[in-house]
């Protein structure tokens, strides 16, 4: 049986950074740093946000996507996507417009937010007809949300056998091309928890790849203020000890049993970005602080783990 784990304030201000994160997308897709049209359903006003913020969440987004379209690319068959702490993120829309590569796309997070993400999608109509099968079948319960090739449902991702539960309800088969994302979620779990998780995930998905965004460096100075920040807000890092140097983390998830990983500094993300994208972005938006942006990208990091030879080769430069 799971290991029944108290509802905490911490909880609480963990759920508060999706919030967060929500409102600095929205700002940054009205400056124009990026096309999202389903954005303002899940942030509806947000006050302008400093330069830098814009530009690390673009750089985010942007490497996001370049990586879930090298594993589209790579994917003989219909795959599947599973979102771990999915917040109110958007992809599956924008993925819905642009592909029908991805057979089965499932969201994981508490269920306070899975539960309100579900009463937005239920409102809006432009959500709402995107998810619905030909029957136009949507089920909505206790905060879950199924349909034909979407779920979304809530899950304590630090409960193992919930997880496991949760995504076969949702129809995961072990046999498709998975793909993982976890953006700002594994920080907050336990090791021990985290490493459950990640071992489950490279030992049920024989071709998987699995792409981790999350803080890195934290043992410098200007990571240790990042800390204290988090902290002060409420929310502990308990899985701090594994964001030091990138390289680390890529060391991580070899020993959790994927097959190949690599990993990099946000920096570095960056600067492989086509010129034409960096330059685009430069001029939206005068940038006085960039040894502010220098550190804040220095200090996130983007991992690229996987399984199976067909997905190996995901690299920046792919």
């Amino acid at each position: 049986m799971d290991n029944i784990i108290s509802w905490t304030a911490e909880d609480e201000a963990i759920i508060a950074t999706n919030t967060d994160a929500t409102e600095c997308k929205r700002c940054a897709v009205e400056l124009g740093y990026w096309k999202d049209d389903y954005i303002t359903y899940f942030a509806k006003h947000v006050d302008r946000k400093a330069p830098e913020i814009n530009r690390g969440y673009y750089a985010r987004v942007r490497a996001m996507e370049m990586f879930i379209h090298q594993f589209l690319e790579r994917c003989d068959t219909k795959c599947q996507i599973i979102n771990l702490g999915c917040g109110f993120d958007t992809l599956y829309w924008r993925l819905k417009d642009s592909t029908q590569a991805v057979g089965n796309f499932v969201e994981l997070d508490f269920q306070a937010v899975t539960s309100k993400k579900s009463h937005i999608i239920k409102r809006n109509k432009q959500l709402l007809e995107k998810i619905s099968n030909e029957d136009g079948e949507v089920m909505i319960r206790e905060g879950d949300l199924h349909s034909d090739g979407y779920h979304l449902v809530s899950c304590d991702l630090r409960c193992l056998g919930e997880v496991r539960r949760k995504l076969a309800g949702a129809g995961v088969s072990p046999d498709a091309p998975t793909l993982v994302l976890a953006e700002c979620v594994l920080v907050y779990l336990r090791p021990d928890a985290a490493h459950a998780l990640l071992r489950h995930l490279s030992s049920t998905f024989p071709r998987c790849a699995l792409l981790v965004y999350e803080q890195c460096n934290l043992g410098d100075k200007f990571g240790e203020v990042m800390v204290r920040n988090l902290s002060a807000r409420g929310c502990a890092l308990a899985g701090e000890g594994y964001c030091r140097e990138p390289a680390a983390q890529a060391q991580r998830m070899l020993s959790l049993g994927f097959q190949a990983a690599r990993s990099w500094d946000m920096h570095t993300v960056w600067r492989a970005l086509p010129e034409e994208d960096r330059a685009r972005v430069e001029a939206l938006e005068m940038l006085d602080e960039r040894e502010l942006l220098l550190q804040l990208n220095s200090h996130y990091a983007l991992t690229v783990a996987t399984r199976g030879d067909i997905f190996a080769d995901m690299d920046l430069n792919a």
